[in-house]
């Protein structure tokens, strides 16, 4: 199954607007409005520069530990039931609806990071044996061409 091309605006956009929509009512801490429009940020940078991998990870990344900060805000930071008036209920509404959303973000964010030729690699330090066998020889090959020249057959050697 292909999903359609998004366009990375259109992603920061509706984030934006269903955040904003979210702060409406001075319900969740600043923390939530903070955390969710800094990783925009982030995500206008991806916009300007089209070519950087490291600002498309870095606004994935922040996506996804978004996820987990709205989470937290959510649960903790959801009135009890005599208090929710209509304002706080869109607001809470809103800011699930972002939440829910986000991991569609993120996979759409993580097909625009492997187009703009990013790779998932997990590095530790470590160097592995690779695959690459474009510079394997033979050494059973007789026709193997020499690494130096023999000297044998040179007639005068070369001044330096």
């Amino acid at each position: 199954m292909e999903l359609p091309a998004v366009n990375l605006k259109a992603i920061i956009l509706v984030h934006w607007l269903l955040t904003v929509w979210g702060c409406m009512n001075y319900m969740f801490p600043a923390s939530y409005a903070w955390g969710n429009f800094s990783v925009l940020a982030v995500g206008i940078w991806a916009i300007v520069q089209r070519d950087s991998l490291d600002a498309i990870m870095m606004f994935l990344t922040g996506l996804l530990l978004t996820v987990l900060t709205d989470i937290i805000h959510i649960s903790v930071f959801y009135p009890t039931n005599n208090s929710l008036t209509d304002v706080k209920r869109f607001s809470v509404g809103m800011a699930i609806f972002s939440l829910l959303l986000k991991p569609v973000s993120c996979y759409l964010v993580y097909q625009m990071y492997r187009e703009r030729g990013g790779e998932y690699t997990f590095n530790i330090g470590v160097s592995r044996a690779g695959r690459d066998r474009s510079t394997y020889e033979p050494i059973d090959q007789q026709d193997a061409p020499r690494q130096w020249p023999d000297s044998s057959k040179t007639t005068a050697q070369q001044p330096y």
